[in-house]
């Protein structure tokens, strides 16, 4: 092994006897010249022919001083010659020929002498031009210092793929000396690399003469962890003759390059997992769903188990105590699917179920500072404070749990719970920026938590305020059997308007209202509470229900400009008469005993409130079996059909052979309810019917 300039070289690969004769003699053209004692020429080597011209013939038993040298050096190489011959000394230098043009030709030229069997003496003259030497002395030095001084790694190897030379840059992005590499092959010098698809990579190279150009590798260098990156090119090495000598390697490292392109692709990920975070959390406001959108929003682009754990406190509405046991409810856990983060899944808390958590509990702890806790490797002391129990902590260790994360949700001030976030399966642990990524995503979903918390709040308060006004169980009026349903909206917003009522009246009548205050929320269940009440007032007065209605309507005026529709009819029993007045609701539809049922054709009149309007009663003769369906808007109203349609939609699907009062109910809500976000209220009554019952 040799050294040359900075770099280091192996022996290379012994060459057989018979191969041919190396590239570099060919391309200095070195000429042979062998003169006797007497400088008479003896041997004349076809490459002589080439540098001076003379043919064997020309030059063969010539004294060479005579057909080489000038006139004015003959004196100078005599004597040399001379010193040569008779002392051995050997003569090296540059010297001027005669061609056999004429000119001079400056020569390298090197003289021995050779003793022969005999005791005979010769001179050896050996020559090349000088000016191709000093060319090939000046590229093999500039070779040399490019490979020893060039940022590209680059090395050589031989036909059997072993390194026979390897630069300064190639043993720095290596991380081992020359000597490591020299002699061997690389996978015995980079374990970490694919050495079947290298070297596979390398002989096509040197079958094909095909460079393989920019091939990426990465990997840890020298056993290490950290990744590095690099372009790695093959090509096929050739002498002038065309001989293959093997395989040359540059290396190129380009590690802070790939690291950039990986931090910007991370970032391009956050900023798409945010952007989806924005999309997908809080499309509705479901507590329950609003939870399980963020847990599914974090895997498994984050975490392979994510927990979304909510204050009891808060959702009662009040402050988590401090210094104590934390009452916290999951109200959703994701999982990525994968073995371990199934059983991880498995050791979280329950979902709707409420856990009390020790202070000492890393949920807890988070909750309780407001600051998220970080755990970027998890040790076997870690698990029974993330765990619930002892049972949990083994599935955890079981799940291969390596990283934690527990991020607060804060809204508007409020610490509402947790996101707990867990990897199992996923090798890399939780960074810094996985940490500040899901307090972005835990800061975004906490408002859609709070916005869902107190809608739920207030959905449940509009729900008792109606639950107060309406009536419970409404008495079974004489000569009628009544049914009912009221079903609240999807959406507290929507929650407050419809009644319904049916009220005793002296001399046996009955009144039945159904009425729907515009609007929503508690200001249109409080409205409706009055209006109702009115109205039960005005029945026990036995008013015809066209005076009714003016009375409700002046009431209305002072309700902070409410608005209300109602139906009011009373059914005398003695007569089988029923007088109705609308006040801008719909048509009641009326179901004669065995006959198809028809929409009331009734004066439209005013809704409540408007003032000034009168009213008018109409009178409609019942007879038994006959039915009367009185009903809100939100029973038929839709956003893409016509109102005509709903209604006539209505009418069909009542010219139905005859149910019970309840199943008819139910039918009408099961065909109209679907897809509904108002509230409805549902009266029907059957006149000279058995003893009903409502619901």
């Amino acid at each position: 092994m040799g050294t040359t300039d900075g770099f280091r070289t192996g022996p290379g690969r012994a060459r057989p006897a018979w191969d041919e004769a190396g590239s570099l003699l060919d391309v200095l053209s070195v000429a042979a010249v062998v003169l006797d004692r007497e400088g008479r020429i003896i041997l004349w080597s076809p490459q002589a022919q080439d540098l001076f011209g003379w043919t064997p013939a020309e030059a063969l038993g010539q004294y060479a001083a005579k057909l080489l040298v000038a006139e004015e050096d003959l004196a100078v190489v005599l004597d040399l010659f001379d010193r040569v011959m008779g002392e051995g000394e050997s003569w090296a230098g540059v010297f001027p020929v005669r061609h056999k043009d004429g000119g001079p030709r400056l020569v390298e030229l090197r003289n021995v002498r050779l003793e022969g069997p005999h005791g005979s003496m010769y001179a050896l003259g050996i020559a090349t031009d000088r000016e191709v030497l000093r060319d090939l002395e000046r590229d093999l030095a500039l070779s040399l210092r490019l490979v020893a001084q060039s940022p590209i790694g680059l090395a050589v190897l031989d036909t059997d793929l072993r390194y026979v030379m390897v630069n300064p840059a190639l043993e720095r992005i290596h991380g081992f000396s020359a000597e490591e590499h020299l002699g061997r092959r690389i996978g015995e010098v980079l374990p970490f690399v694919d050495i079947e698809e290298s070297e596979a990579t390398m002989r096509r190279v040197l079958a094909t003469g095909e460079p393989e150009l920019d091939r990426f590798v990465a990997g840890g260098i020298g056993g290490g962890e950290d990744d590095r990156a690099r372009l790695v090119s093959y090509y096929r090495l050739e002498d002038a003759g065309g001989h293959i000598l093997g395989v040359a390697a540059s290396v190129v490292d380009v590690t802070d390059r790939y690291r950039a392109d990986l931090a910007a692709a991370e970032a391009r990920r956050r900023l798409a997992l945010i952007a989806d975070a924005s999309v997908l959390i809080g499309t509705t406001l479901d507590l329950d769903q609003t939870a399980h959108e963020l847990a599914e929003v974090v895997v498994p682009a984050l975490a392979d188990v994510a927990a979304v754990d909510v204050l009891d406190a808060a959702l009662e509405g009040n402050r988590a105590p401090q210094g104590r046991a934390t009452a916290i409810r999951a109200l959703a856990v994701a999982s990525a699917g994968t073995s371990g983060a199934v059983d991880a899944a498995r050791a979280a808390d329950p979902v709707g179920e409420l856990a009390h958590y020790p202070a000492d509990r890393l949920v807890a702890e988070c909750v309780a500072t407001g600051r998220p806790v970080h755990l970027p490797r998890v040790g076997t002391r870690d698990l029974p404070r993330i765990a619930r129990d002892g049972t949990a902590a083994a599935l955890l260790a079981r799940a291969g749990l390596h990283s934690y994360i527990a991020v607060p949700l804060i809204a508007r001030g409020e610490v509402l719970g947790a996101l707990d976030l867990k990897r199992t399966d996923n090798p890399a642990p939780f960074t810094d920026d996985d940490v500040v990524l899901a307090g972005e995503l835990a800061a975004r979903a906490a408002v859609c938590i709070d916005n869902a918390r107190w809608y739920q709040r207030e959905r449940a308060a509009v729900l008792s305020l109606q639950r107060t006004l309406l009536p419970q169980r409404p008495p079974s009026p004489p000569g009628l059997e009544v049914a009912y349903r009221y079903q609240p909206a999807g959406a507290a917003g929507q929650v407050g308007g419809d009644w319904f009522d049916v009220v005793p009246q002296d001399g046996g009548k009955s009144a039945l209202v159904v009425g729907d205050v515009m609007g929503s929320g508690i200001t249109a269940a409080a409205a409706m509470g009055q209006l109702r009440t009115a109205a039960r007032t005005l029945s026990g007065l036995g008013l015809d229900p066209a005076q009714v209605l003016r009375h409700l309507d002046r009431a209305a005026t002072g309700l902070d400009q409410q608005i209300a529709t109602c139906v009011y009819a009373v059914f005398d029993p003695e007569g089988g008469r029923c007088r109705v007045a609308n006040a801008g609701h719909l048509p009641p539809v009326l179901l004669r005993d065995g006959g198809p049922p028809v929409l009331l054709d009734l004066p439209t009149g005013a809704p409540l409130g408007v003032g000034g309007v009168p009213f008018e009663s109409v009178a409609v003769d019942l007879a038994p079996g006959d039915r009367l369906v009185l009903y809100t808007d939100g029973l038929v109203e839709t956003r893409d059909e016509a109102l005509d349609v709903r209604l006539a939609e209505l009418v069909r699907v009542l010219d139905a052979p005859r149910t019970g009062l309840e199943e008819t109910c139910d039918l009408l809500l099961s065909v109209f309810r679907e897809g509904s976000d108002d509230d409805v209220a549902l009266l029907i009554a059957e006149v000279g019917g058995r003893e009903g019952a409502g619901r």
